[in-house]
Parts: structure tokens; C-alpha cells; sequence
């Protein structure tokens, strides 16, 4: 039975964790075969659907109908440079809804030019804001480690802009609870306020994480994973990456509640059965 450490880990703090695994949501790539992975998630989880240019709208809206009909709660990304226009993102929003969707997570886009007049997540909210669109919460990205293209400065102006009109933000994948910490007491200073869900990599080999990365072409995970917590060793010796050390690097500050995070978010990889079998034996192991 896997359980969390209890080296330096309060009950309260393996309380929290637990709590914060037990409830995460678990993000997928519209690949083939997606649909039956998904169904590897317990009822009722929190399924999120991402959105590329390589897959197109279509394939996340295919895959949201999808989820939804296997009774999961899900969340559909939107890239604003795949949106057209107005009308493009009017169509988007009715189609979600009408599947009884209520949440949607606003990103900017990997496309190296934009379809229309959408360059940004801010864009696009701004756009959903002068309009009923019957969504109950709208999420957006934020990157604690940096983003290779966009100053600190321009991210944190950014986010304050969005909170305007965002409900919750989702973290790129951190290697480094420390890291965080300290991102978090940054951005909360300068009046950042939006809930956090942070963002975790999925429970599986080192090395495999790493040919996932790179396959998929999440964000600068290949960086984080080779200067973080020792990774390099990790790739060599095959070992698995456990995606609660990070949530236990965080220690106390995670237990009091005071650090505005609301949940967790899985980037499972599409890796959908490893990531719920390691939330299983978490949560059975707090039973134990």
C-alpha cells in the first residue's frame, strides 16, 4: 500500500495533500484512443481536454461530447489564436454549454499565428465577457518557473489583467515545491488574488516523462525535469516520479490554507490509468 511519507510530514500536512490528490483533475490529449483512457478515471472526476493546433477545436469539442456522456465533470481548454472571430467563439461556447458544460480554461495558443482576431487568453476573455455565455467558471495558465518567451513582468501583469474576468488559475508543471512557495508569496504581494490549482506531472518513470514531454510539447518540462530534485539521477536509474513530494516540499504553508490554493491539477501524459491507480493508493494508504 502506497501512502504519503511521514518523514517531516505533520498529520495536517498529510491530511492536506491527501485531500488536495483525492480531488485533483486530470488533464488529456485528444489522441486517438483518448476516449477509453479517460474512462480509466473514477466517477466524477474532473476531466480536462486540451486544445492544439495540431488537433484543432473540433477534436476538443469531439472529445468533451465524449467525457461528458461517460458522466465525467469536464473542463475543455481553449486556445484563443485557434479562434476565428466573434462569431467563432459564440459557436465554441454554445456547442460546450449545450453538452451541460459549465467551466472552460482559457489559454493563449501554441499556433505560431493566430486564426483571427484572438492573440490572447485576455482577448478572449474580455470578448466572453460581453456576452451570456451560462459558464460558471473560467480558468487561465500561469507559469511559477517562468515561460521562455514572455518576461516575468508582462506573465504577472497578465494575470492581473485576467483576474478581472477569470475565476481560478492552473500552474505549468513545477518540479520544485520551494519554488513555488515563493512564487506564490510574490504574485499574492502584488494583488494577485485567483484561486491556484497546481499543476503536477503524472506518476510515471522518469525517463518516460521525459519522452513524453517532448512528444507532447508541454511547456518547458524537459528544462524543470533536468534541474529539479535530482531528475538527472532519476533518468538514469529508472525511477518513478512522485508527484506528492512536491506537495510535501511545501510542508506547513500548504496545511494552514493561507496560500490561496484550491486544488490539484494532473498532467497525466494521457497516462490516465497509472495517474488514478497512484491517487487510489494514496487515498486508501491515509485510511490505513
Amino acid at each position: 500500500m502506497t501512502s504519503i511519507p511521514c518523514e517531516n510530514a505533520t498529520p495536517a500536512i498529510r491530511e492536506r495533500v491527501t485531500e488536495l490528490i483525492a480531488s485533483a483533475s486530470f488533464e488529456v490529449i485528444p489522441l486517438k484512443g483518448t476516449d477509453a483512457k479517460v474512462r480509466a478515471a473514477a466517477p466524477g472526476t474532473t476531466v480536462t481536454i486540451t486544445c492544439s493546433p495540431r488537433f484543432g477545436l473540433d477534436r476538443t469539442l469531439e472529445q468533451t461530447a465524449a467525457a461528458v456522456a461517460h458522466g465525467y465533470r469536464v473542463v475543455p481548454h481553449l486556445a484563443a489564436r485557434m479562434v476565428e472571430n466573434a462569431g467563432a467563439l459564440r459557436r465554441f461556447i454554445d456547442r460546450i454549454t449545450d453538452l451541460g458544460v459549465d467551466e472552460l480554461f482559457v489559454i493563449g495558443g501554441d499556433a505560431a499565428e493566430p486564426l483571427g482576431r484572438f492573440d490572447s487568453a485576455g482577448q478572449v476573455l474580455d470578448a466572453l465577457a460581453d456576452f451570456d455565455h451560462n459558464l460558471r467558471r473560467i480558468g487561465v495558465g500561469c507559469y511559477p518557473e517562468g515561460h521562455p518567451e514572455i518576461s516575468d513582468a508582462a506573465l504577472l501583469k497578465g494575470l492581473l489583467d485576467k483576474q478581472l474576468h477569470a475565476d481560478y488559475m492552473v500552474s505549468q508543471l513545477c518540479f520544485d515545491g520551494a519554488a513555488l512557495l515563493h512564487w506564490i508569496d510574490e504574485v499574492r504581494a502584488e494583488g494577485l488574488r485567483l484561486p491556484l490549482r497546481v499543476g503536477l506531472a503524472a506518476p510515471i518513470k522518469t525517463a518516460r516523462l521525459a519522452e513524453l514531454s517532448l512528444k507532447i510539447g508541454v511547456g518547458q518540462s524537459i528544462r524543470y525535469l533536468t534541474k529539479q530534485h535530482g531528475m538527472v539521477g532519476g533518468l538514469l536509474l529508472g525511477r518513478t516520479f512522485a508527484p506528492e513530494t512536491i506537495l510535501l516540499d511545501m510542508g506547513e504553508r500548504l496545511a494552514a490554507g493561507d496560500l490561496g490554493i484550491e486544488g490539484v491539477h494532473m498532467f497525466t501524459f494521457n497516462q490516465v490509468d497509472v495517474t488514478a491507480a497512484w491517487q487510489r493508493r494514496i487515498v486508501a494508504g491515509a485510511r490505513q
